[in-house]
């Protein structure tokens, strides 16, 4: 059986010289490039190529999109999506509504290997990495379902993106181009939970997206038991990391931090945390701890929150409290995809 590639992970580039070995004019491989960025789900819809073209890219190529198999809304406009893919495998992706615009947080595995405590996409174990088009999809499918332009995207979905690092590289150059989408970096935002020689990577590229580390403990022992990744790489060489990388591309980094009640949130771990991140162009962003079957974790009260950012605001560490969206329609990431492999089905 003949396997077709996966036309929409080639860059522009890629598909100049592929079409051009066929014996095709320039010309077509940047029509075919329009197209795939506008979202299109098959080679019939390229109406300005012959027949006869769009023939031979069928028999050659295939066209990864993110099919909807659930979308739900929240009472503050949030739309939680279960995508499902080419292979029948499923992920997430929520939009979410700003001032500013829309965002969209797409997932860049099917599951994660990183099993942090807190996180439902953990306990779902892990399928495989995404391809470039795969999570490209995702933004075309949420920008094509709403019937307007995505302004930002987060790569905080499911999976770990720096454990799927070529791929979310591509979807990177892919996602900006100006042939494609035209999404600028600076409107991009990739969370990780701590990957430290790709951010090391990632930070000489200077790509100038916004890095958001997942940190959610001042030391490494409350790190470790809720964040298998610090036993392979402890505070100090992440934060050792992160400090290069803001020093290299003069961007802030934003440190999320889920609030946990009793294990993370007293006023010495705000302490701790603010001398930790001195010297570190930083942002802390508390984030009251997601409602996770299984894990007995409560979310700090909203008192404690205020506590904890006034001590760091006192030590020059400057914090805020996520706005918390979606959370009727269980919009965190990991927790409609685990009830769709519990349940098998769906009710509207």
């Amino acid at each position: 059986m003949l396997i077709k590639a996966d036309i929409k992970s080639h860059t522009l580039s890629e598909l100049n010289t592929e079409f051009s070995e066929a014996g095709l004019p320039k010309y077509r491989a940047k029509q075919v490039f329009q197209w795939l960025h506008r979202g299109v789900g098959s080679f019939s819809e390229m109406t300005d190529l012959s027949k006869e073209l769009r023939y031979s890219l069928e028999q050659k190529y295939a066209i990864y999109t993110a099919e909807t198999e659930l979308k739900r809304i929240s009472k503050d406009g949030t739309i939680k999506y279960l995508f499902r893919l080419h292979d029948g495998e499923h992920v997430e992706s929520v939009l979410m509504n700003y001032h500013h615009g829309t965002s969209v947080c797409i997932s860049t595995q099917v599951g994660c290997k990183m099993n942090c405590t807190f996180c439902a996409t953990g306990k779902s174990g892990f399928s495989r990495n995404l391809e470039a088009s795969e999570i490209l999809a995702q933004v075309q499918a949420a920008s094509r379902d709403i019937g307007e332009r995505v302004s930002n995207i987060v790569l905080m979905g499911m999976g770990e993106p720096l454990d799927n690092y070529d791929n979310v590289l591509r979807f990177l150059e892919l996602v900006s181009s100006p042939d494609g989408m035209n999404i600028g970096m600076r409107h991009i935002s990739l969370s990780t939970c701590g990957i430290v020689d790709k951010i090391y990577d990632l930070a000489d590229r200077r790509l100038q997206l916004t890095l958001s580390v997942s940190l959610h403990a001042p030391n490494d022992e409350i790190r470790s038991r809720t964040m298998p990744v610090n036993k392979k790489w402890g505070i100090d060489e992440l934060l050792k990391a992160c400090k290069y990388y803001s020093d290299r591309t003069g961007r802030r980094i934003s440190f999320e931090y889920a609030m946990i009640h009793g294990i993370n949130d007293s006023d010495n771990c705000a302490r701790e945390l603010a001398v930790r991140l001195k010297g570190i162009l930083a942002h802390v962003n508390l984030i009251p701890v997601n409602d996770v079957t299984g894990t007995g974790y409560r979310r700090s009260g909203l008192e404690r929150q205020k506590r904890f950012i006034s001590i760091l605001g006192a030590q020059g560490i400057t914090a805020t409290v996520r706005r918390t969206l979606g959370a009727d329609i269980e919009a965190s990431c990991g927790q409609l995809k685990r009830k769709h492999d519990e349940e098998g089905m769906f009710g509207d």
